[in-house]
């Protein structure tokens, strides 16, 4: 193992440990992160954000698949919503991309209200976002799925991205019927954004599926682990009567489990910054605060159904917290770890992390 390799895994634990600080306490986040760091082997999001960094060109389409429908207000939450936006930013920072979000009519109108707050301009025209600088795309992606089938068709001929990455997007189980958490059928509420997904990957679009508890696009790429340890997810498990659980039966290239999902998208985010030694790709906390309350202004909601601003019960100091946690400890290492050369032979010399490596 070279130094730049230490340092960099290192990082990339510590981002995936941040994502998945457990608040909650009941481990769903730490079982999950188990099943897909034994598949992927390396951190999650430092090998999903090398993957982008070697992949994504600029002017490169990009798509963002979110928006998840809650009930009992059938108003789409603020989880994955929120880093979307976020990670659009990111994207044109980064790499001069052209990032797309792909959501439920429902999002249209939030999204395009955030914008603004990242400072990107916003077209429903894809061939305006391809264009002009600084910008961005939204499409209301069907409820219907033969009408999914079309416009999944139509973007596969005129707008083929680079990269498709899902955040917080509900993927439907092998039936297709898609579920809350609580395994209650919403099919007729969600975007079938995962029929595109599945024509995507089956032209070789890298895919990066970033979920946070097994009902999400692409978590199906750890399915024997997700259905023998979390609830709801297995054959008969679900509440809604189909039989089918509620683990989405897609699976992904790169995964990233986490906390909830925003945080995983920040991790991926970090870890882009870290990559290209530009901390400006990651947001600041000033920023995070302002997209969670226009989000919640526009009507997005919390998990728990509040329009107060809040990611899957965590309000916004803690949602902060979790970003400036992530700048702090990548920020470090891409300005001061050269203080510390002299330790980092030594380190490698005594064989641990060559060890652990080959042991994962």
């Amino acid at each position: 193992m070279e130094r730049a390799e230490l340092e960099k895994r290192n990082v990339g634990e510590n981002l995936d440990a941040l994502m998945n600080l457990d608040p909650r306490g009941y481990g769903v986040c730490r079982i999950l992160y188990a099943g897909s760091r034994e598949k992927m082997g390396e951190p999650l999001s430092m090998s999903a954000a090398e993957s982008l960094c070697n992949t994504v060109k600029k002017d490169d389409l990009v798509y963002i698949l979110t928006g998840f429908v809650l009930l009992p207000h059938k108003q789409p939450e603020m989880d994955g919503m929120v880093s979307s936006i976020l990670f659009a930013r990111s994207l044109v920072l980064a790499f001069g991309g052209k990032p797309v979000i792909l959501c439920p009519e429902d999002c249209v109108e939030p999204v395009k209200r955030c914008a603004g707050v990242v400072g990107l301009h916003i077209y429903e025209d894809l061939k305006e976002v391809r264009n002009l600088p600084y910008s961005m795309g939204v499409v209301a992606f069907p409820k219907d799925l033969k009408q999914a089938e079309k416009d999944g068709n139509l973007l596969m001929k005129e707008f083929m991205p680079s990269a498709v990455i899902s955040v917080e997007a509900p993927g439907a189980n092998e039936l297709g019927v898609y579920h809350n958490a609580a395994g209650l059928n919403v099919t007729e509420l969600e975007a079938k954004s995962d029929v595109l997904w599945g024509m995507l990957r089956a032209a070789g679009v890298l895919s990066i599926a970033i979920g946070d508890l097994g009902n999400e696009i692409g978590m199906g790429a750890i399915a024997d682990h997700i259905t023998k340890y979390v609830p709801f997810t297995g054959p008969g498990e679900c509440t809604c009567g189909c039989k089918g659980g509620i683990l989405s039966a897609s699976s992904t290239d790169y995964i990233i489990t986490a906390t909830c999902s925003d945080w995983g998208c920040y991790a991926l985010m970090a870890a882009i910054a870290y990559l290209k030694r530009d901390m400006e790709i990651l947001h600041r906390e000033e920023m995070e605060a302002e997209v969670m309350r226009v989000a919640s202004r526009s009507g997005l909601v919390d998990m728990t159904g509040s329009l107060l601003p809040g990611i899957d019960g965590f309000n916004t100091k803690m949602n902060t917290g979790i970003v400036s946690l992530m700048r702090q400890c990548t920020a470090y290492a891409v300005r001061y770890s050269c203080n510390s050369e002299h330790w980092f032979a030594p380190v490698i010399a005594k064989g641990f992390f060559g060890e652990r490596r080959e042991s994962s």
